[in-house]
């Protein structure tokens, strides 16, 4: 355990991933300092490299002496290092496993298919990859249909792990769906997600630090160089 209370986070306003650290910050009223790495991809902070030496990457709880890397790792870390606030983590041992493995689906299956229609050399590469994408948020709609218990959160009447981990896939889609021109949160295929995503970005843990999404488009159009 670190040996003071002193904590730091880095992380950059566009990383979905360090929005899920500042999210987790936020439930449990912890205060801490923020320290934005404005050029991540490019250039990184020698604070960043010593602290993260082998990913290189945000986002980095820095708790005292101790570096937390990796998003949901860190999540899972200011759950259980901070009482303050609500449980994060479900309770129940098979809750907790089932949220777990949801955000290893988000982390492996979505962002691998964002990537693959994002990436795509042609069009029947990206027609693949956008058809394994609405799979992919379709098996999401119907975890968040059994979930939710008819509430508005994965978690029930409020965030938990799970919301946290698929509140990262908001930016992303909505700029594939701007690039594309291919809507792939639908009422028909995604009712659920669809009113889900409207609650969590204006939830009061998440709206502070979450850009909209004429801001992840600008970001992407000046990252890919498209006018």
């Amino acid at each position: 355990m670190a040996q003071n209370d002193t904590v730091k986070l880095l992380g950059s306003w566009s990383s979905p991933y360090a929005l899920r650290a500042r999210v987790a910050l936020h439930l449990k009223s912890v205060k801490y300092e923020y320290l934005d790495e404005p050029d991540v991809l490019n250039a990184k902070s020698e604070l960043l490299l010593k602290s993260n030496p082998i990913f290189k990457k945000v986002p980095v709880l820095i708790h005292g002496d101790v570096s937390i890397c990796e998003s949901l790792n860190i999540v899972q870390y200011v759950d259980e290092a901070w009482s303050s606030g609500p449980s994060i983590l479900p309770s129940h041992p098979y809750e907790r496993a089932n949220a777990r493995f949801w955000a290893l689906f988000v982390d492996d299956k979505i962002f691998g298919s964002l990537d693959a229609v994002g990436g795509a050399k042609d069009d029947e590469g990206r027609m693949a990859a956008a058809g394994k994408l609405m799979e992919c948020l379709a098996m999401l709609e119907e975890a968040f249909q059994k979930g939710s218990k008819g509430l508005g959160f994965f978690g029930g009447e409020d965030i938990n792990f799970l919301d946290i981990a698929c509140g990262t896939i908001l930016g992303p889609v909505s700029v594939i769906e701007a690039f594309s021109g291919v809507k792939f949160l639908r009422e028909e295929t995604t009712p659920g997600l669809i009113q889900w995503a409207e609650k969590f970005r204006a939830h009061e843990a998440v709206k502070p630090y979450m850009p909209t999404v004429e801001e992840f488009i600008a970001f992407a159009k000046k990252k890919f160089g498209v006018e």
